[in-house]
């Protein structure tokens, strides 16, 4: 993947362009989807299905299960609107959907921040170790674990 730069969307942009990429996949932008995402986008910090929940449950009045976060999400994360953190088991929204990179997630091991970078150089090289071994990836995850600039 060539380098490039981003348009880091804000919060209204954001919305709309998850929107627009989600419908551009064909797919819906129905209520509860956005208010998934409004939800997930609202979190500082990596968000697991079970805080989505609650969010979206508290904004709406009646309870809203997990399970049916975690469908959403699902679809969030296939088109690119949310990547998820393995190792926490949890989101946060892409704040670039129109772009497609693998994942590199610096995590905060005291105050929880996920930092996502874009750096395909790191995940091309990982790419290329893991096909020297007959391996075939498809789908680079890296996560760093350490403390942020802030806590440090």
């Amino acid at each position: 993947m060539a380098k490039h730069d981003h348009h880091v969307h804000g919060s209204p942009d954001l919305k709309e362009a998850a929107r627009d990429r989600l419908t551009g996949r064909g797919e819906q932008w129905t209520g509860m989807r956005e208010a998934v995402f409004d939800a997930l986008a609202g979190f500082d910090r990596p968000a697991s299905a079970y805080d989505i929940a609650e969010a979206v449950s508290n904004a709406q009045g009646r309870r809203v299960a997990a399970n049916s976060v975690y469908r959403i999400l699902d679809l969030f994360v296939g088109t690119n609107l949310a990547m998820r953190v393995e190792s926490a088991n949890a989101y946060v929204a892409n704040a670039h959907p129109g772009c497609l990179h693998d994942c590199i997630f610096l995590i905060c091991d005291h105050c929880g921040q996920a930092k996502h970078l874009d750096d395909d150089s790191i995940a091309d090289n990982v790419r290329k170790v893991a096909e020297k071994s007959g391996f075939a990836p498809s789908r680079p995850v890296i996560e760093v674990r350490g403390t942020c600039e802030d806590c440090n």
